[in-house]
């Protein structure tokens, strides 16, 4: 029998796994693709993330690999409106932006190096089972089925996780009108490291640095995306921005909607829900990730004390609290960047930039802004 199943090998559950193979355990990583994606939607690690990385031992080689974002600069109609430092953290001052297929490769080889056999790949497990003294995981390969018994099951699957819908399945998203189409190019903008917001009356642009000369794009739509293409998304940054965007250089296309799902409770009996499968939240301000890392960086203790026959039922009920109190935290403060975006006409467009720019020209509130978009 396993110590551990975890269902899901993103970035979370990979991180657990590696983790739970540190101290010892006997795990599997159950992982419906048959492959790795290429795909890198997450790009952002923030100082607490980084801080837990570093403890499992591959944070020096994603920041060898990312770039350092040191501060954030917003625009407006051309002129500079505010700048924001993110160098509050006195180890990691700075954001790191990382392509997730990047972040996924080194916690990949640095749980295969623990164990080889540690993920097992084309795996959909569809249900669970709890005897009462261990769990019994149920998955359909193609072809045939298979069966696992654990200890533990972690259900790491993400935001369309098959586990907490049979677990929690009357859960309704929230949804929000916003709607955003983002695209990665060779960057010709001069912004270097900068993380840069432009404010505009038609919807906010940003754009993120990213390894190899590339450049991440997000705008913000009036409607979901029907027929995405660079060119289009190209079209839309030189109208709101005036930067053009080498449409043949595209490496990466994405639209999507936003809507957001936290479940009350994590823990179920011997199942517990991590990352997105317990709380799904926008993408914008780049929380999602870190909030699932950082879940199971208070769960592994726990688990590592369960395992060796101790009691830790006040330890799940603090967890809990914890960490739905750390996804309210962040999904509101997605909520307030999704505003921030939103159209405005220009002359209230104008009026709350020079508010905001004032703001942060106060050092006591910077650093409060600092501290929510770096998750300290």
């Amino acid at each position: 029998m396993l110590d551990v199943v975890i269902v899901g090998a993103g970035p979370v559950g990979l991180f657990m796994g590696l983790r739970l193979l540190r101290s010892g355990h006997r795990i599997r990583i159950l992982e419906r693709r048959s492959a790795g994606s290429a795909r890198s939607r997450a790009i952002g690690i923030h100082p607490p993330a980084l801080a837990a990385l570093e403890r499992a031992g591959v944070s020096g080689q994603l920041v060898q690999a990312g770039v350092r974002i040191k501060r954030g600069v917003a625009y407006s109609r051309g002129r500079k409106v505010a700048e924001l430092p993110f160098t509050g953290d006195s180890a990691f001052p700075f954001i790191l932006a990382v392509p997730q297929a990047t972040t996924e490769k080194v916690l990949e080889d640095a749980v295969l190096a623990a164990d080889p056999a540690a993920i097992v790949r084309g795996i959909d497990v569809r249900e669970t089972r709890d005897d009462g003294t261990a769990v019994r995981v149920l998955a359909h390969p193609t072809p045939g089925s298979r069966e696992y018994r654990a200890r533990l099951v972690i259900a790491a699957d993400g935001a369309h996780s098959s586990l907490r819908r049979r677990l929690v399945p009357d859960i309704a998203p929230r949804t929000y009108p916003d709607s955003y189409l983002m695209g990665d190019f060779p960057d010709a903008t001069g912004h270097g490291a900068d993380a840069v917001l432009y404010l505009e009356p038609e919807g906010i642009v940003e754009s993120f640095p990213l390894p190899a000369g590339v450049r991440r794009w997000v705008v913000r739509l009036g409607a979901p995306a029907t027929d995405a293409t660079a060119a289009g998304l190209a079209r839309l940054v030189e109208a709101r921005t005036g930067e053009v965007l080498e449409v043949a250089g595209n490496t990466m296309l994405s639209a999507f909607d936003v809507q957001s799902r936290l479940v009350r409770q994590m823990v179920h009996g011997r199942v517990v829900l991590l990352g997105d499968a317990a709380h799904e939240i926008s993408p914008i301000g780049g929380q999602g990730m870190n909030l699932g890392w950082l879940d199971a960086a208070a769960l592994a203790p726990i688990v590592d004390a369960a395992l060796a026959g101790n009691g830790v039922g006040k330890a799940l009920q603090v967890f809990e609290g914890v960490r739905r109190k750390a996804a309210v935290r962040a999904s509101r403060q997605a909520g307030l960047n999704m505003a921030l975006g939103r159209p405005l006409p220009p002359a209230a467009m104008a009026a709350r930039n020079r508010v905001f720019a004032g703001l942060l020209e106060m050092p006591g509130v910077a650093g409060v802004v600092e501290r929510r978009f770096t998750m300290r």
